[in-house]
């Protein structure tokens, strides 16, 4: 597989924007090699500068259910920036996808409009302070919620995957009011808890992780949550940036039947292009400005071709269920042929999967938070990512982070993943 322009590409980069990316994982620092500069995608497949065809397993790590260039979306935008990219004023499509999630998600009376995840994450916090009087939070190990200063303390995806837990310039006194606890760990909250008693606002978490590689909640996680945040007064926010939308049309919270005080959105919302939400119930809303005394603004929140792209996906994902079961479907038939794989060859590697997300862990242990996900082989996954790539499958460049799979993907690819996958393993392990 040649890759000449994506390299020539990547050098030109380099002198022009730091590590030559403008994300950090893209950098390929884990898995070795070059990235591959991407020029077009339809459907399952993405199509790179050399014209190599790639089957696509992050799907824009995330909202792409509906595969790449899906042609209902694609009119929307059309039709969209034909009156123009950006009113800086309020439009209709802003009333009409703040009704449907509004209805599709039962724990949201009101929501707000961001352009990012991080937006939404940051300024659900400041809600939660506001609304409660109350400065510290609690975040997990491993749980990545946006760059916002606040949350890259023991975050996951892009700082795992970069070996830097901290940010450099993130100061002491914005870190001491975040508070740290690993997934799964009830107790551990119980002790954070009665250590920083009346003074936590908030507990945020993922309610499926996806930053650590796709890790599932215990049965008892997060009713466990939700019944402590009633004992002490806090606000459950429960990070649907990827979840939303993905596992199901209620999110994560229908699916695992927790209700949160506030969601955020991203990632399915924009049906790919740059947008974020948060919402809750209206007692907690209303302290939005202008309703509240809370500030948040945003020049290109509710922007109308953003809109028109989410308006469009939530819409088809809100009248076909169906839909939900068929990429879980074929999540699991991967998930299934990868463990028959590791069964024929002898490897104990552990698997993580619900609805369409899923994580191969080269690790033996169960994973079940940061600290298990990081006892994964780092050299093994990058020449399992390595090896796939080559034979055009595109896996995310992480060992931290979850891949997604859309609805496009089908009977053919899925027995070329496999057979990828098949090869590769057994091609790493003779090696060794």
């Amino acid at each position: 597989m040649k890759t000449r322009k994506s390299k020539a590409l990547f050098e030109r980069a380099k002198t022009l924007i730091p590590g030559g990316v403008n994300s950090p994982v893209r950098a390929f620092k884990t898995v070795g090699g070059d990235p591959i500069f991407m020029s077009r995608a339809k459907g399952a497949y993405l199509y790179d500068e050399d014209d190599n065809a790639y089957i696509d397993l992050i799907n824009s790590w995330g909202p792409m259910i509906l595969g790449h260039a899906n042609e209902e979306v694609e009119k929307a935008i059309f039709e969209a920036v034909k009156s123009s990219t950006s009113f800086g004023a309020p439009g209709r499509r802003e009333v009409e996808i703040a009704e449907l999630i509004i209805e599709m998600v039962p724990s949201i009376e009101k929501i707000r409009m961001v352009n990012s995840g991080t937006e939404a994450t940051m300024s659900a916090i400041r809600l939660a302070r506001g609304y409660t009087g109350k400065n510290k939070f609690i975040k997990f190990e491993g749980c990545y919620h946006g760059h916002g200063d606040a949350f890259l303390v023991a975050a996951g995806s892009g700082s795992a995957t970069l070996g830097v837990p901290d940010s450099p310039g993130v100061t002491k006194g914005t870190s001491r009011d975040t508070l740290l606890a690993p997934y799964n760990d009830l107790k551990a909250i119980d002790r954070v808890l009665a250590e920083n008693e009346n003074e936590i606002c908030a507990i945020i978490v993922e309610p499926v992780a996806g930053n650590m590689g796709c890790v599932l909640p215990n049965d008892d996680f997060l009713e466990g949550l939700r019944a402590r945040c009633d004992v002490h007064q806090i606000l459950l926010i429960f990070d649907e940036v990827m979840t939303g939308f993905r596992l199901s049309a209620g999110g994560a919270q229908e699916l695992l039947g927790v209700k949160p005080d506030l969601t955020t959105f991203g990632k399915i919302i924009g049906g790919g292009l740059p947008v974020g939400a948060y919402g809750g119930s209206r007692e907690i809303m209303n302290q939005i400005a202008p309703e509240g005394p809370i500030y948040q603004a945003g020049t290109l929140s509710g922007n109308p071709v953003a809109m028109a792209a989410g308006l469009t996906i939530l819409r088809k994902l809100h009248e076909h269920p169906e839909i939900y079961k068929q990429v879980e479907q074929t999540t699991r038939q991967i998930t299934t042929g990868i463990t028959r794989i590791l069964s024929r060859q002898g490897l104990r590697y552990t698997i993580n999967q619900i609805g369409s997300m899923y994580s191969l862990f080269f690790t033996d242990q169960e994973v079940t938070n940061f600290e298990t996900a990081k006892s994964t082989d780092a050299q093994l996954f990058g020449a399992y990512f390595r090896g796939m790539l080559s034979r055009g499958i595109y896996l995310a460049p992480s060992q931290f982070e979850s891949l997604f799979i859309s609805n496009v993907i089908q009977s053919a690819e899925v027995a070329a993943v496999l057979k990828a996958t098949e090869e590769v393993l057994l091609e790493m392990h003779e090696k060794k």
